[in-house]
């Protein structure tokens, strides 16, 4: 018998989660679980129904699916996630693989198209193709060369700086240093505000750019 596969829902508007969640209910091996429609909410929210899947709206009244998708990734790492935007772009694609998602889903395509994607990454399937990803990273990156704003980050700050550009969560950078996962947090906020960002997306990818030709 084939395992329900178990999906939480975030975006900002109500009707298009109604809609979207109609279309999963009906199929007989997909539940929603849960829904959010803020950053704030879904962290919370996740936890307490931990969904095989986590389909994010890009695009929220305080903060962005992106965020969240990190958040749940670092928290729940087997929580695969799928990000839901209106634009098909390389920043897109560059901030999703970034952030650890499983994948991203137009806004605009069929039903039955979301109900693959979700089918899809649910069993392990990354439906990002390495090759792009890879491409779209590098271009980013070359944007960024040569900034000078990693100079004033101090030795532990640039560690975990590379960690991040290698796709690391705070636990795993944790692990890798041997600091707590708060000590991580409470460095990541103090690199980004040095950098003058937001969010750590936006870090790895000004480290990306300062790495030389093939470096990994």
């Amino acid at each position: 018998m084939t395992e329900t596969i178990r999906v939480f829902l975030l975006d900002d508007h109500e009707i298009v989660r109604r809609g979207i969640a109609d279309l999963l209910n009906a199929e007989t091996d997909i539940e929603v679980v849960g829904e959010a429609s803020t950053a704030a909410q879904a962290l919370g929210r996740v936890t307490a129904t931990m969904p095989t899947v986590a389909l994010l709206d890009v695009r929220l009244p305080d903060g962005s699916g992106i965020d969240v998708c990190r958040d749940i990734r670092s928290t729940h790492p087997e929580i695969r996630c799928l990000i839901l935007t209106g634009y098909d772009d390389d920043e897109a694609i560059g901030a999703a693989v970034l952030a650890g998602a499983a994948g991203y889903v137009l806004k605009d395509v069929r039903g039955s198209r979301i109900l693959e994607a979700i089918r899809m990454v649910a069993a392990g399937t990354s439906l990002i193709d390495p090759a792009l990803s890879r491409r779209v990273v590098e271009k980013i990156a070359a944007d960024t060369a040569d900034d000078p704003r990693l100079g004033s980050l101090g030795l532990r700050e640039s560690q975990i700086l590379s960690l991040i550009a290698d796709g690391l969560t705070n636990r795993q950078i944790g692990v890798e240093l041997g600091l707590a996962e708060k000590t991580i947090k409470n460095y990541v906020s103090g690199l980004l505000a040095k950098l003058g960002l937001q969010r750590r997306t936006q870090a790895a990818i000004l480290r990306l750019g300062q790495r030389p030709t093939g470096d990994a």
